[in-house]
């Protein structure tokens, strides 16, 4: 449990303790004993340099105060909590177990007094800690949204041999408000390889990402690798492997990891990694050098594992992890393209980030005009495409080199109208096609291997409601849909698992959908926009159109939303983070780079998109 904000606390500034009274999150007044108490206020944003420490308790603090100090003293930087035992008595200490889970409430948790109890003897007191839930963080630190009213009782009694008020209930975990929880946790991607998808061509896996939140001032290094080598969180596991030997953990007498002055982590694991090959551990290695590339201020380039007797395993730098796994940027060719309709409503490009405003349509029959088209997809090898026809009837897929001819439609919508036929295309990383066909009727979301054969229908059990977009991530494994029902729309993810049934035909399923929008009316437009990141358009109730970036697991991401734009139709973006937005809003096609304002490339066109 924590509070959101401050109060008895120590801060710590590039070596230099400020003690009681020297800062605002030094509030050191007295608190009574009984009566409601409010939330606390805000704990106002810290430099990174800074670090908070929490106060033991004062001699012969009140039952108020000793509550107060505790939520305060779970929001420092204490490593293992100690100070915050401290407000406990030594059974609930034993008893406690802070890393259950951190619950994150819209403001500090209040904390009021339970009149319902006799009190008489003076000897107990209960309180009720109350707020709005926003999220809960579970004991592999994943991160989901969560609403509804936050309810839990502490329990304090006054200890005969000290005569003084101590904690003896409380609930597991943590909990603390949202301004607090973004100070002392950081969302980092754990990297695995994804299941039952094929290697590239040049032999490399495809890495999957998986978001976790740690506290950013504790060994943030240590707890990331013990959480990547714990495995993948529970939802991620049916699609995710890692080349991690099970039970491998890091060595009993290791307590904390730092990488040297060359930017080198050295990882001693223990016994269950001995007898791993060069292969297998130069995967294991891979894994951490993509986990842990933005964790630290300078990045760790290089990874050596170690035996339990502190021989080495193996040793990788970036440059070799990236011929093991597709990963990151690697995805991405460098010629990559930016692709829309434009107003003769052919498919046309533009080179990515060149700031060129001049588009050619794409070599093939999709860029000749013949048929018309209202939304496209491009296969991540940029040598295929996917057309939707301007009645959003017909699905056709054809090559993108000059002269390709185009085929029959692939797939084919019965809708009555516009609005109830396919959806935009998605292309996933092993060059299969996925479509939503919005028909009332027979609404239904396919897979075309390869962007082939006979559509495969994907079992969607969880699904609430009728598909109205369709985006896979590049590790083929994830799906992203932006879902319709009464007349509301949200963002959901999904798990994709494939398997060969007996009779030899592939079946897909879409597992465990979730919502990662929960306050939001309306989503209109989304798209991928990094490993574990999307960018989308919608609204709350009440409220006006946005733009922002959200994770798979609902979390905000750190740092700035992009620049405010009006009339967002549809958004593009790459997996890629370095490459710009695209959107198609009332100006036409526009582009936004970092760091600058958005930009008008066209006035004629629509549907923009990248490859995937």
């Amino acid at each position: 449990m924590g509070a959101e904000g401050g109060g008895r606390r120590r801060v710590l500034s590039v070596g230099v303790s400020v003690g009681c009274g020297a800062v605002v999150l030094a509030g050191c007044a007295s608190m009574p004993d009984s009566g409601d108490l409010r939330g606390v206020e805000s704990t106002p944003r810290q430099d990174a340099q800074v670090r908070v420490f929490a106060m033991p308790p004062r001699e012969d603090a009140g039952p108020a105060e000793i509550v107060q100090g505790f939520l305060e003293a779970l929001t420092s930087d204490d490593p293992r909590y100690e100070t915050a035992r401290k407000y406990l008595t030594d059974g609930a200490s034993r008893g406690w177990n802070p890393d259950a889970s951190t619950t994150v409430l819209s403001d500090g948790p209040n904390t009021v007094p339970d009149h319902t109890r006799s009190q008489e003897a003076g000897d107990d007191y209960t309180y009720t800690l109350t707020g709005s839930k926003l999220a809960v963080v579970d004991a592999q630190h994943a991160y989901a949204p969560d609403s509804g009213t936050y309810s839990r009782s502490v329990h304090l009694t006054l200890e005969k041999k000290t005569n003084q008020w101590r904690i003896d209930s409380l609930p597991q975990g943590v909990v603390m408000g949202r301004s607090d929880f973004q100070r002392n946790y950081v969302s980092v991607n754990k990297y695995y390889y994804a299941a039952n998808m094929p290697a590239a061509a040049g032999g490399q896996l495809s890495t999957v990402a998986d978001p976790v939140y740690v506290r950013g001032k504790v060994d943030p290094v240590t707890s990331t690798v013990r959480s990547l080598l714990s495995g993948p969180t529970r939802w991620l596991d049916p699609v995710a492997t890692s080349s991690f030997p099970s039970g491998t953990a890091l060595r009993k007498d290791v307590t904390t990891l730092q990488p040297d002055d060359q930017n080198k982590l050295t990882v001693p694991l223990n016994d269950r990694a001995n007898r791993v090959g060069q292969a297998q551990c130069a995967r294991m290695a891979a894994q951490l050098l993509f986990t842990l590339q933005d964790l630290t201020p300078t990045g760790v380039n290089k990874v050596e594992l170690q035996r339990s007797d502190g021989r080495q395993l193996c040793e990788l730098n970036e440059d070799r992890a990236e011929t093991i796994a597709l990963h990151g940027t690697g995805r991405r060719a460098e010629t990559e393209y930016e692709y829309f309709i434009d107003g003769k409503q052919r498919l046309v490009r533009l080179p990515s980030g060149s700031g060129s405003q001049v588009p050619t349509p794409v070599p093939g029959a999709l860029g000749e005009g013949d048929k018309k088209l209202r939304a496209a997809a491009v296969s991540r090898a940029e040598d295929s495409a996917a057309g939707v026809s301007a009645d959003g009837q017909y699905l056709y897929v054809g090559s993108l080199v000059p002269g390709a001819s185009l085929a029959g439609p692939v797939v084919t919508s019965r809708g009555a109208t516009q609005g109830d036929r396919l959806t935009t295309p998605s292309w996933d990383g092993a060059g299969d096609l996925w479509v939503a066909d919005r028909d009332p009727k027979h609404a239904r979301l396919v897979m075309l291997q390869k962007g082939a054969g006979q559509p495969v229908d994907v079992r969607t059990p969880g699904l609430d409601g009728r598909i109205d977009a369709v985006r896979v991530a590049a590790d083929g494994v994830r799906i992203a849909l932006i879902v319709e029902k009464g007349g509301k729309t949200s963002l959901q993810i999904g798990r994709v698992e494939r398997e060969n049934g007996a009779d030899g035909r592939l079946a897909v399923s879409i597992l465990e959908l979730h919502s990662v929008t929960p306050q939001l009316e309306e989503v209109t437009a989304m798209s991928w926009a990094g490993d574990s990141r999307l960018v989308m358009v919608g609204r709350e109730a009440g409220g006006v159109q946005q733009m922002r970036f959200v994770q798979v697991d609902g979390s905000t991401p750190a740092g700035n939303p992009p620049a405010s734009l009006t009339g967002v139709k549809q958004i593009a973006a790459s997996e890629d983070e370095r490459l710009p937005l695209v959107a198609y809003s009332e100006d036409g096609i526009v582009r936004l780079s970092a760091g600058a304002q958005w930009q008008k490339v066209v006035k004629e066109g629509t549907a923009p998109v990248y490859p995937g």
